[in-house]
């Protein structure tokens, strides 16, 4: 009986030692590192995959060498903050955006192709680079992992001068279509010409 109730006594303890799995990342908190690293993936994917986009819709010189900018250093930034996140051994984000940068993008490739679509990019860049710019602040002044705080704080002057770069855009609106030509003067019945 003694050695029933040894086993049962131990039996009991290995299963309080089990460990229970680790509750799902917050996603939502920007000042842990899982929700810093999917908003600040989604961010930059949105800034990647919109500026693409400008690429085919838009033929303003200053818009496609901005968008050409803002794909090379988000491309950089994406790759360093990931091989950070790898360090300190942290699950890689989600891929794909979150919801808010989806409809975003949503809304640039509804906005079509030439000025409409010129105006729409600009001020999604405007608006995506103060959201980052804060993002980053944060989290490289309180976020929970030094080497992730390090890389946002690197990353808030690039996004400063994207957001300038971004505000000093010149947009110029198509030209007005020429007017109808006049029709031919009609003479009057009788008159000599």
């Amino acid at each position: 009986m003694r050695k029933l109730a040894l086993l049962v006594g131990c039996t009991l303890a290995l299963a309080a030692c089990e460990t229970t799995p680790p509750p799902p990342p917050d996603l939502n908190n920007p000042l842990l590192a899982p929700g810093f690293l999917a908003q600040a993936s989604s961010a930059n994917q949105f800034e990647i995959q919109s500026s693409q986009l400008a690429l085919q819709a838009s033929q303003n010189p200053a818009v496609r060498n901005f968008a050409n900018v803002i794909i090379a250093d988000h491309t950089q930034l994406g790759q360093r903050v990931a091989a950070l996140g790898a360090s300190a051994h942290l699950p890689p984000p989600p891929l794909g955006l979150l919801p808010a940068d989806q409809a975003t993008l949503d809304q640039l490739h509804a906005a079509g192709t030439g000025y409409s679509f010129d105006q729409a990019y600009q001020q999604a860049q405007i608006n995506a680079h103060q959201q980052a710019i804060g993002l980053m602040q944060n989290y490289a002044a309180s976020g929970d992992v030094p080497v992730l705080r390090s890389a946002a704080g690197e990353a808030v002057p690039v996004m400063q001068r994207h957001l300038q770069m971004a505000q000093s855009l010149v947009l110029t609106p198509p030209p007005p279509p020429p007017p109808p030509p006049a029709p031919p003067p009609v003479g009057r019945s009788g008159e000599r010409g």
